[in-house]
């Protein structure tokens, strides 16, 4: 039988709004969950009633946050195999990548629950004697949460642990597709004692979640938004952040390279481009857009890519495959668009292109060799299992293909020659640079986010992420017992500047 699920603000069940069915991609006639669709007054309250909740949780000493954390991570690790076969069965994503995923959960409450102990602030010297400065890491208010579900778990847990550990209190809007997943997951963050009203869970589709968030930006009910999504989506997403002086966290799509150097273990390339251009059906913001191989082993490259790519199992995510079916129908109707960019100059390999047999959302691997610099499949992302393949003759080159299409999430490099890694890793747009290794695959204790389409340069995860969730606030402190003014009451010591040996 189905979920059946709703909103929750404020400790209490949203029980009205548009009824939406999550659908098993594997088999989409089979419903995992009904929820109902709340709309913009109901985001819009939501975040007025985290603001009325965060004042109190920012009150909490940062340890004892910290404290609250650890026990979210204990809550998932001891619910791991449930809410993997939930991912699983919702998204289609395999089990062991879906168990992979909620172990990123835990790994990110295991880093943040000392930040509790640190976020460490500064004593600063003053320029004016008996005057101490110092400067604070301090909760920026209400964050807007609004996730995409190809991560419906471990990437909220990047907004959401944070967020909640430095004292704000959050709405988060998940990807309706992804519904079942992300109410377990608050279930589990609401076990472990959060307030009502510090962590709210809105579902809502992107209109009215465009609506609601328009509203209480005005309304001064959230002072930070975090977007996880489209590149198009997110572009909007700043734009209204921008009219309220609010700089959002994006973390935005990919056409991510894969530079192969002449030197490269072919096979090792080789298995990388086959993980990071087709695991999660390649529907993952750091999925393979483009293997930039050199001419000198282009040939061999192929035929290696090609066998890995023919051999490889799809099908049944409870099995051990590369890949099961698209996230949902919208994916696969997007997906079939991609397929249509592909050209007569273009060399499609290995086999059959478009939909498997079968009732889920299969769809067969496709790699296209000979793709140029002017082709929407060399500039675009393309959200499903498809890599481009071109080539190169000087790293130059390679780094001018690399940055071309404006992306600068992820990408990667296969060589053994340090000087290629570090002209490349200077030169390259990208965020996140992996060297003989994939350009999927992110640690809790790392900084991950993009530049260009990717993103506005914000990161997630790590120390680095604190300054999303955070504000520098600075305090002087004069006990002289008199104004000294700045600048104008300051000691001089004049030096003799003429003095010469």
């Amino acid at each position: 039988m189905a979920l059946q699920i709703v909103s929750v603000v404020a400790g209490e069940e949203l029980s009205s709004g548009t009824p939406y069915e999550s659908v098993n991609p594997a088999r989409p006639s089979e419903t995992v969950a009904t929820v109902q669709l709340a709309g913009a007054d109901d985001f819009a309250g939501a975040c007025r009633a985290a603001a009325a909740a965060q004042r109190e949780w920012a009150r909490v000493p940062a340890p004892v946050r910290g404290r609250v954390i650890a026990s979210i991570g204990r809550l998932v690790e001891a619910n791991t195999e449930a809410l993997a076969r939930l991912v699983t069965e919702e998204i289609g994503k395999p089990y062991a990548e879906a168990l992979g995923e909620v172990r990123e959960i835990v790994d990110t409450c295991d880093f943040f629950l000392g930040e509790g102990r640190r976020l460490y602030g500064q004593t600063v010297p003053s320029e004016m004697p008996d005057k101490s400065l110092f400067t604070f890491r301090v909760p920026v208010g209400v964050a807007a949460v609004v996730t995409a579900g190809n991560f419906p778990v471990a990437v909220p847990s990047w907004y959401l642990v944070p967020a909640l550990l430095c004292g704000n209190a959050v709405v988060w809007k998940p990807a309706e597709y992804a519904a079942a997943s992300a109410h377990a997951l608050y279930r589990l963050f609401a076990a472990a004692g959060l307030p009502d009203g510090v962590l709210n869970i809105v579902f809502a589709d992107g209109g009215q979640t465009y609506e609601g968030l328009d509203r209480a930006l005005g309304e001064g009910t959230v002072q930070k938004v975090g977007f996880t999504g489209s590149s198009a989506v997110g572009r909007a997403v700043g734009e209204l952040c921008g009219r309220h002086l609010q700089s959002p966290c994006l973390e935005l799509g990919g056409k991510n390279p894969m530079v192969v150097m002449p030197d490269a273990d072919l096979d090792l390339a080789a298995e990388g481009a086959l993980f990071s251009g087709f695991g999660t059906a390649g529907q993952r913001c750091t999925s393979l857009g483009t293997v930039i191989v050199h001419e000198d082993v282009h040939d061999e490259f192929l035929r290696r890519f090609t066998v890995a790519v023919r051999d490889a199992k799809i099908g049944d995510p409870n099995g051990d495959v590369l890949y099961g079916p698209l996230l949902d129908h919208k994916f696969a109707e997007r997906y079939e668009e991609y397929l249509g960019w592909i050209q007569p100059h273009h060399t499609v390999l290995p086999g059959p292109v478009g939909r498997m047999d079968g009732e889920g959302l299969y769809y067969h691997p496709v790699v296209v060799d000979g793709v140029r610099p002017g082709d929407r499949l060399f500039l675009e992302e393309t959200f499903g299992p498809i890599v481009g393949v071109t080539t190169f003759s000087t790293l130059d080159e390679a780094i001018d293909l690399a940055n071309r299409p404006g992306y600068g999430l992820s990408s990667s490099i296969y060589t053994s020659d340090p000087k290629a890694v570090f002209r490349f890793r200077e030169g390259v747009s990208a965020g996140m640079v992996s060297v003989n290794n994939s350009t999927s695959g992110a640690e809790a204790h790392l900084p991950f986010g993009g530049n260009g389409k990717s993103g506005n340069g914000s990161r997630q995860s790590g120390m680095w992420v604190l300054d999303q969730f955070t504000r520098w606030q600075a305090m002087n402190w004069d006990y002289s017992g008199r104004l000294q003014k700045a600048q104008m009451d300051v000691a001089e010591i004049t030096p003799d500047l003429g003095f010469r040996l």
